[in-house]
């Protein structure tokens, strides 16, 4: 079977895990069961073989690609990225994007087909996997050869399919994996979080810490140049001050986003929630070939500029004064 088809195929452990996840959906509407031990045990047993005939069928379909694998080449404007897609647009400028792209484009086109299924209309397509393939594709002007699934596929199996192939090929950063189990949440794809990470074969800590991620105010995921930098160790820091004190917290960020260097994401959030920031070297600057100064922070976090004697006239110091009261009156506006 060729690898294409072995993913395919092996995406019936997630299917497995949405007619479970299905079947917790369904809890609540449920009728009530049986009062009696003998009833219960049938109408356990008559569920268990509806959940088997489903997947056999599922197992079935996946098998009907051996060997054969029905490829099209399709125009990647006629796709759309499923709204579970877990890709933040600045992962379409990483190094590792690049590279792929680089290599589709020699090939002339990718090699590895994505898999999407048709939309309502039957008019266009939507992702199960490959966003980053299509990307490329799109940003090519190539066609992208896929594998169109044959028949209906509920959101839930294409979350499943989606989440496994990706985490398989390259890892979707903390916050993107966090924004996307949010929207599964959010839809009802899955009744709690915990359900969710058992179905996706993940621990309930990561989806929680993932999620965490995705949940920090806008005001604080721009204080960093990509929301791909923010770690789950960051978001936990970060939400504990906000719960301590938002106002605070959130003026910082302010003052962060200004900066026309953005500092590392450890120096970020050191600044956001006032603590000492990591040791930072200091920035040098030079007037006609000369040193004239330099600044840098200190171990609580404010910056401390130092200028040359040649430099730091008496009435040098007092234009920068009036320069810097005018600059900080800015802050206040």
């Amino acid at each position: 079977m060729s690898s294409i088809g072995k993913r395919l195929l092996a995406t019936t452990a997630d299917l497995a895990a949405s007619i479970e996840a299905r079947s917790a959906q369904g809890e609540a509407g449920k009728a009530p069961l049986p009062r009696t031990a003998p009833g219960q045990m049938l109408a356990a047993r008559s569920e268990m073989l509806a959940m088997q005939t489903e997947l056999q069928a599922l197992r079935e379909k996946l098998k009907a690609f051996d060997g054969s694998l029905p490829t099209v080449r399709i125009d990647p404007a006629l796709i759309d990225a499923t709204r579970w897609a877990n890709r933040h647009p600045s992962a379409f400028t990483t190094a590792a994007f690049a590279r792929l792209k680089s290599s589709i484009e020699l090939a002339g086109g990718n090699a590895q087909p994505i898999l999407v299924r048709r939309t309502e209309d039957g008019a266009r397509y939507e992702i199960v996997f490959g966003h980053r393939r299509h990307r490329a594709c799109l940003e090519l002007a190539l066609p992208v050869l896929a594998v169109v699934w044959d028949g209906p596929m509920p959101d839930l199996d294409l979350f499943l399919s989606m989440d496994r192939e990706n985490r398989e090929r390259e890892d979707p950063s903390a916050y993107e994996q966090g924004i996307t189990y949010l929207a599964a949440l959010d839809a009802g794809l899955f009744p709690s979080q915990r359900r969710l990470a058992e179905a996706i074969g993940v621990s309930h800590t990561w989806v929680r810490k993932a999620t965490l991620v995705a949940q920090l105010p806008a005001a604080i995921v721009e204080t960093f140049a990509t929301p791909l930098d923010i770690q789950p160790r960051h978001a936990e820091e970060l939400q504990q001050a906000l719960d301590q004190d938002r106002k605070t917290v959130l003026r910082r960020a302010e003052n962060v986003r200004r900066m026309s260097r953005r500092p590392s994401p450890g120096q970020i959030v050191a600044q956001l929630v006032g603590r000492a920031t990591e040791k930072s070297v200091p920035e040098k600057f030079h007037v006609g070939g000369r040193l004239a100064g330099g600044w840098k922070r200190d171990n609580r976090g404010r910056a401390v500029l130092t200028l040359e004697a040649h430099v730091a006239n008496d009435a040098f110091m007092a234009e920068l004064s009036d320069a810097l009261v005018k600059l900080l009156r800015k802050l206040e506006t």
